[in-house]
Formats: C-alpha cells, structure tokens, sequence
C-alpha cells in the first residue's frame, strides 16, 4: 500500500464544459495546457463534433500535463463534476434583435439547468454565454443555486483588455497594470479609472514616462473605453467569433475556484445591496474560492463611476422583466 503524504491532496478534479462549439472547445483547450483539472469532460448535442474534439484533444495529452479527454452527446458525461462552464446559447439569426437572441438563450439554459444540476448536484457554475448577466440571472432562478455558486464570466475579459490597452499607452508590462471594468458585460459597461493604477502609481495620476504615452486625460480615456467595448465587435467581423481570449479568461476563473485561490476577478452575480443594488446579475471585483464567489469588493469609486453601474443595473433589470413577462 502507499503511503500518502500529509498534506497531499490525492482527490482529482473533474471539469464539464456544455456546448463543444469554437468558446467550449478552446476553454477546453486551454484548461488542458494550464492542468488545471484531471477530468475534462465535454458535452453537445452534436455527437460526431463532441467525438472529434475529444479525439483532438487527446492525440495532444502526450504534450500537456496528464489529464482525461471525455465526451459524449449524453449530459450524464458531466456527472459529479466540480465545475461546470455553460458555454452552449441560441445562434443569432438574421434580423433577430439582440433581446430576441436573450429570450432565445435564456429559454435553452432555462431548460438546460435542471438537469445539469440534477448530475452535478455539488459543482460550481459558471455561465460563459451571452448576454451573461441576464443568462446568470435565469439560471439561478430555474436552478435554485445560490449566487455564490453560480456566476457569470461576466467583465474578466473585458478587464484584461482593458488592462492591455492601458499597458499599450504607457508601454509596460499588462501584468503591472490593475484595473476593472464593472458593470454589464455590454454597451453600457464601466471602467473604474478611479481605482486604476499602473504599477503602484494611480492611473489618473500618470504623468508618462521616457517610453509610452502622457497621462490618461479624459480624450484617452474615453478612446481606450469605446475600444474595450468594440473589440469584440472587430473580432467577430474579421474571423466570425472570440475564442482564445474568452478561453484564457474562463480557464483563469476556473483556476481560481479550483484552487481556492481568493482571487479578485470582476465576474457577474446576483448583487445584493451593493452600493445599494440588488436582484440583478452584475460584474464586480469578487473574491473566488472553492465555494465560488465568496465575497464583493466594495473598491470606492467615483460618483460618475457609481450612476453609470446604477444605469447598467437598471438597464439589465428592464430586460429581465421582458423576458419574464
């Protein structure tokens, strides 16, 4: 018999992705390279696609660290999971409006929960289809989970391209570079420049430096915000979706549960009495651990800053109602 070490943890991870399209596939990917789970189990309702990127994937396990490659058109394959990432939506058709599309999704994730919840009873949820904040709000409804067990992926991308535009215009390193975007993952989206800082020194107290730009005047920055908001649109015109970035993002929010990390990323969850806002699915800094969202950052912020979180509130809390309607 062998001995275990104290200290050592031999239980391994499972990980269920839903839907094995470009986003589902590419987190799969992605948590593969980084190891972050034992398990990788992919479900869709296309039998042969879910078989061949499973095959993909695994003919490339020789070249990561070792995990299982499952998959199946059954939703039994995420059974006991640790941690599921919702990932399948309603395609957009044309001509079909954007709360056409939410309805569409939210019907489908209405559907879908229950039975997830059904084969992974004690997982972690995190919900990567949009529009994520009204598809988080729908699917704790119908799944009666808790909004610290089931999020949304909400503005972590968002963020990090913030983070890398920021980084462009002082020309330094994105990773010394801090800073959110709350609110809806959307149009009517929030940077929190107040709060920003590029490696110590307050963002809007930036005054340059020999290799990048001068400080972030009100021009900068609201040219640096529209293409946070547009560079989603940009990506899709050229190559059809996002994928890699939104995949690096989920798999870091996965790692932080995972690993009871206490991580702060801004993911989307039921607020509750946040600055005075609730029973609406929004992006704050939260701190993630093993039980999901443990705990929201009230960072301070600026009065501009506030009403334009309240206005994204009170825009998603106006498509909820439509859709329940």
């Amino acid at each position: 018999m062998s001995e275990v070490r104290p200290g050592v943890d031999r239980r391994t991870t499972k990980l269920a992705i839903v839907g094995a399209g470009s986003v589902g596939a590419t987190i799969a990917y992605a948590a593969l390279m980084r190891g972050v789970a034992r398990t990788v189990a992919l479900f869709d309702i296309n039998r042969a696609k879910v078989e061949a990127e499973v095959l993909d994937l695994g003919h490339g396990i020789q070249f990561m660290p070792m995990a299982q490659v499952i998959g199946s058109d059954d939703l039994a394959v995420c059974a006991d999971a640790d941690i599921v990432v919702v990932t399948a939506g309603a395609k957009q058709k044309p001509g079909q409006t954007r709360l056409d599309l939410a309805e569409a999704t939210v019907g489908l994730v209405t559907t879908l929960m229950p039975r997830l919840v059904e084969v992974a009873p004690d997982a972690v949820y995190i919900m990567v289809t949009n529009p994520v904040d009204i598809v988080t709000d729908a699917a704790i409804r119908v799944s009666g989970l808790d909004g610290g067990r089931l999020f949304g992926s909400g503005t972590v991308l968002d963020s990090s391209r913030l983070r890398w535009l920021i980084a462009q215009h002082c020309n330094v390193a994105v990773q010394n570079v801090h800073a959110y975007i709350a609110g809806e993952h959307g149009d009517s989206e929030i940077p929190l420049w107040s709060s920003a800082s590029v490696g110590g020194v307050p963002l809007l107290e930036w005054r340059g430096n020999k290799t990048g730009n001068g400080p972030f005047d009100e021009a900068v920055r609201a040219r640096i915000a529209q293409e946070v908001v547009g560079s989603a649109y940009r990506i899709i015109e050229g190559k059809g979706a996002t994928n890699y970035a939104v995949a690096q993002a989920a798999t870091r929010i996965i790692e932080a549960v995972l690993k009871d990390e206490k991580r702060v990323l801004p993911v989307s969850s039921r607020l509750s009495d946040f600055y005075g806002i609730s029973d609406v699915c929004l992006s704050v800094p939260s701190v993630l651990g093993r039980g999901g969202v443990e705990a929201r950052l009230e960072v301070p912020m600026a009065e501009d800053e506030l009403a334009g979180l309240r206005r994204s509130a009170a825009a998603l809390r106006e498509v909820s109602l439509q859709l329940s309607r």
